[in-house]
């Protein structure tokens, strides 16, 4: 049997060798025949910490590699842009 394949977006990789992948379905709704957006997260295995949060990756389906992850990034599809801020200028306060 084939390993199934998903595409989704990297929301969390605080763990080690662990991120968690939002992987969003569309679908028309079968009585009321509305488009539907649903999501679904999964934690897949990433042995490099290769994967950064904003991440758009392809997971595979794999063996049971603890107790939530039953999934391993295949490929990161596209790298999400730093962005850096500069901490000096964002004091935020009124100026007293």
């Amino acid at each position: 049997m084939a390993r199934k394949v998903l595409e989704g977006i990297v929301v969390s990789d605080k763990a080690d060798k662990t991120v968690v992948v939002k992987v969003e379905g569309i679908f028309r709704h079968p009585v009321f025949g509305k488009i539907v957006r649903k999501s679904k997260k999964y934690m897949a295995h990433d042995e490099k910490n290769e994967c950064r949060e904003g991440d758009r990756v392809r997971i595979i389906e794999s063996r049971p590699l603890s107790r939530h992850k039953r999934w391993r990034v295949l490929e990161i599809l596209e790298r999400e842009e730093m962005v850096v801020h500069d901490t000096a200028s964002d004091h935020g306060g009124s100026g007293r």
